[in-house]
């Protein structure tokens, strides 16, 4: 059999740290028997060829743009059964230039709530929250997430919009407090899943740092996203 091909495409705002993130889960994937190539830019996604030899794409690229050949060649791939899974910004955030990009993902970041005001000093930690990631009644049964339970983080919480074509694995709620506008309590999905064509598509919204990635339920979350989403034609 031949060797299954993994193409991970990194960059952006580099306080994601695309490179060390994405470098976590280069020996996973090696170990699981991909043949891995990495790319600094989205040029290839342009490139026809190399995606129809691609099974499974790794995107960590956040608040970057996209052309409309790179995103038409993407598509494209997906739709012909390249799988694409990321992880937080890297792909919930990662083209706000395209809103076919937006409708590919399924789900796009909003924001993410930040701690009481008076105790914000100006650093990315303002916004880090205590939260619950929550299993949903498909994720408990799902490849992806099937014997993981609800797992607490305390890191950037997302705040996702998103359609109903997604199928949710995990969800998150935030809550209403004093210091923010809204009234009721929101819940935006954490895990979820997509099919487009004949491809699979995979998204986490944790994984703003290495060290969230390094957390046991998150990196069992994507590592298994990613041999559910490779390739299956």
């Amino acid at each position: 059999m031949s060797e299954r091909k993994a193409l991970v495409v990194r960059g952006g705002w580099e306080g994601h740290a695309p490179v060390e993130a994405t470098e976590l889960f280069l020996p996973f994937l090696r170990e699981q028997g991909f043949e891995v190539r990495i790319e600094e830019t989205r040029e290839v996604y342009a490139d026809a060829a190399a995606l129809a030899e691609t099974d499974l794409i790794v995107q960590s690229v956040t608040m970057a743009d996209i052309t409309h050949d790179q995103f038409k060649g993407l598509r494209a791939a997906v739709e012909a059964g390249t799988g694409l899974v990321g992880w937080h910004g890297g792909i919930a955030d990662s083209y706000r230039n395209s809103s076919d990009y937006l409708q590919l993902i399924g789900g796009q970041f909003a924001t993410h709530p930040s701690k009481e005001p008076g105790l914000c000093g100006g650093g990315q930690e303002d916004n880090y929250l205590k939260y619950t990631v929550e299993m949903t009644d498909l994720g408990r049964k799902h490849p992806i997430t099937e014997g993981i339970a609800d797992f607490e983080l305390d890191t950037e919480q997302y705040w996702v919009l998103h359609d109903d074509l997604i199928d949710v694995l995990a969800t998150t709620t935030h809550p209403v407090q004093p210091y923010h506008p809204w009234h009721r309590p929101i819940t935006s999905p954490a895990v979820w899943t997509r099919l487009w064509g004949e491809g699979r598509i995979v998204v986490a919204t944790p994984g703003h740092s290495v060290d969230v990635l390094q957390d046991a339920n998150v990196r069992t979350i994507i590592e298994r996203g990613m041999l559910w989403a490779t390739r299956t034609a």
